[in-house]
């Protein structure tokens, strides 16, 4: 098949593939809407499959349910017959920038980054709406099958807001809530790598049911731990019984198996305090006991870490080996003759040989390591991260203060501190990863990714989602002229890059920094209903199909749904030439070749000379059907490992 299929994936015909390899014999066939045969599940049968007595009816089992739990299910697996289409004007360093804005509706970002983003991004952080009755969900439509979903998403959307105030008088308060979160929170797991993390702001309305939905998608085991945020010392006025000073960040592993820790916080203040030994070459270190303390670490349970080690009286060195200069023995037992175990491994101790000495108390000598301030890559030395936060600069004031620099007045009501998602990407993300948020807001997160990157010299990517929620007539933001949250949100972006680059001057390597971001928006397909159902051709459509495109689509638009198709990042690099007197579009070098003007042999033969990975073009660009063999023979003949396809 030379077309490509220009629609999100349908999570649940991958599903059911998935579940035929393991269980084949769960495999059953069914009729859809149309009557047509189509895959299916036999689920009596896969729940017997998977459990170890014979499975008669419902049992009861420990388990979060609510009014939408299955209907949020759905949708998340339905596909959607839209396509992001690129805003140049809007964005910044369009060719070149590794950043992306996403504005829509974040339940559709999610279903379109599914192939290009599956298992690449390494953090994701949400702020998203607390549920208080006050602030705004989004109104999604689970009332409908998956095939429903996908041909109402091919409409142009003209019902204008997407969201609606979740009072507790509409009788679902909670299940409204739970059921747009869920929904969101189960793609975007696909999006993170095996060592990813999720982080989420969220206050006490909802944690408890938040921290529930997020064991059952992720796994209980995932679940690494929530931090207290104090961002209103003083409290909050409004609170009936106690005045709350914080928010929480819950923090959930996509494999708490694959991530060994966090990254630590750079120490800091009294903590600097224990370092009082100076080493000439190395600077200042302080002296950690080689033992562990930890009694549950023994030589029952850890037998490879119990082992005797040798002083040396006169030097106080420390060997894994016995001999004339190693004479005394220690074992890494208790005062009190209670058998422990070391730290390190002999690998370790003969590796990093060097940090080890040892100190007499009395008759019993003690096994130290000496544990530097500033690290061999010059990276101060760092501690894990504490369970509450109570630093000022991350509370809400400095927040606002952020915004206020950038645009002179306070625009938004509760903006995050930069200082706040600096700290929490310093321990999700390492320099080179890719962080999305898809409750984007005014983009703090943006913001900090840029400061971080001008900080450390990183090379931090960010994905953000916010849709074009409009503000509200009364408040500043409205008034100085930002009429959706979205727009602040690029404005922001645009004045806090600038403003890094100018405070960052005359810092080395500061021109490298990327302060761009690519805008892509959330719109119907490209494609004309003709492309997704050409069997309900009727005589009367014929004039309208000249082209299966839609008419007030652009080369680069059509250009963005084929790397959406075809699974490419879509921060990939650009570079349009003229080849042949042609319009041509080369993504990242020759990983793949676009073009959508008229398609000549010239312009074939040119391309054909790159080698390209993947070429691409439609049926309006050839003349004659015969053209699309020609040109595909041409291909095989020039460049025989190219794939060729057409819209």
């Amino acid at each position: 098949m030379d077309k490509l299929k220009m629609h999100s994936p349908n999570l649940v015909d991958v599903n059911i593939e998935k579940i035929s390899v393991l269980f084949p014999n769960c495999i059953t066939e069914t009729k859809d809407e149309n009557g047509e045969l189509k895959k299916a599940i036999d689920f009596d049968l896969l729940k017997q499959e998977l459990s170890q007595v014979i499975v008669e009816g419902e049992q009861e089992r420990y388990r979060l349910d609510w009014v939408g739990k299955k209907e949020a299910i759905l949708t998340a697996n339905a596909p959607i017959a839209k396509t992001l289409r690129p805003c140049r004007e809007e964005s910044v360093n369009f060719d070149t920038t590794e950043n992306l804005f996403i504005e829509g509706d974040n339940l559709e970002a999610l279903k379109l980054l599914q192939e290009n983003y599956l298992g690449k991004v390494k953090m994701i952080y949400i702020d998203p709406p607390y549920n208080t009755g006050n602030d705004f969900i989004y109104e999604d439509d689970f009332a409908e099958s998956t095939d429903a979903f996908f041909e109402k998403s091919n409409q142009i959307d003209d019902e204008g807001n997407r969201l609606i105030a979740n009072m507790e008088s509409n009788g679902r308060f909670h299940s409204d809530w739970l059921t747009m979160m869920y929904s969101r929170l189960k793609l975007s797991r696909n999006l993170l790598n095996d060592e990813g993390v999720l982080f989420i702001s969220i206050d006490n309305n909802e944690q408890h049911n938040l921290i529930k939905i997020c064991n059952e998608i992720y796994g209980e085991k995932n679940y690494i731990g929530t931090i207290a945020v104090q961002l209103n010392p003083r409290g909050r006025n409004l609170d009936k019984f106690i005045a709350t000073t914080h928010e929480s960040l819950i923090i959930i592993a996509k494999n708490s198996e694959n991530l060994n820790a966090l990254n630590g916080l750079p120490k800091e203040g009294r903590m600097i305090d224990e370092y009082n030994l100076t080493d000439p070459q190395k600077g200042k270190y302080r002296l950690l006991g080689l033992r562990n303390r930890n009694q549950s670490f023994n030589p029952i349970t850890r037998p490879n870490l119990y082992f005797p080690l040798f002083v040396d009286p006169l030097t106080k060195k420390v060997s894994p080996d016995q001999n004339d200069i190693y004479t005394d023995i220690v074992y890494p037992d208790t005062p009190e003759g209670v058998k422990t175990c070391w730290t390190w491994g002999k690998d370790k101790i003969i590796k990093e040989n060097e940090l080890l000495c040892a100190e007499k108390t009395g008759s019993e000598w003690r096994i130290y390591r000496k544990d530097f301030l500033i690290k061999s890559d010059g990276e101060i030395a760092t501690t894990l991260p504490k369970s509450i936060w109570i630093d000022a600069e991350l509370n809400n004031d400095y927040g606002k203060r952020a915004i206020k620099e950038l645009f002179d007045k306070n625009i938004m009501d509760f903006p995050k501190s930069p200082e706040l998602i600096k700290k929490i990407i310093s321990i999700g993300l390492n320099k080179d990863d890719i962080i999305l948020d898809f409750f984007a807001g005014s983009s703090t997160s943006a913001h900090a990714v840029m400061q971080l990157n001008a900080d450390d010299v990183g090379n931090r990517k960010f994905i953000m989602v916010q849709l074009p929620e409009q503000t509200d007539e009364k408040k500043e933001a409205f008034k100085a002229g930002y009429k959706t949250i979205a727009e602040i949100s690029k404005e922001r972006i645009r004045r806090a890059g600038k403003k890094i680059l100018e405070d960052n001057a005359t810092k080395e390597g500061i021109e490298n920094l990327d302060i761009g971001f690519r805008v892509l928006k959330i719109d119907s397909t490209n494609m004309k209903d003709v492309y997704y159902t050409p069997d309900a051709l009727k005589q009367a459509d014929m004039l309208d199909l000249a082209t299966n495109i839609k008419e007030d689509r652009t080369s680069e638009d059509l250009l963005f749904q084929v790397m959406l198709d075809w699974g490419l990042e879509l921060s990939l690099s650009i570079e349009r030439k003229t080849v042949a007197g042609k319009e041509v579009f080369f993504v990242a070098g020759n990983s793949l070749v676009a073009c959508f003007d008229e398609l000549t042999f010239d312009v074939v033969d040119e391309v054909a000379k790159e080698h390209p990975l993947r070429f691409v073009s439609a049926e309006k660009s050839i003349h004659l059907d015969h053209d699309k063999t020609n040109i595909k023979e041409r291909f095989k003949q020039l460049s025989p490992d190219t794939e060729v396809k057409f819209l």
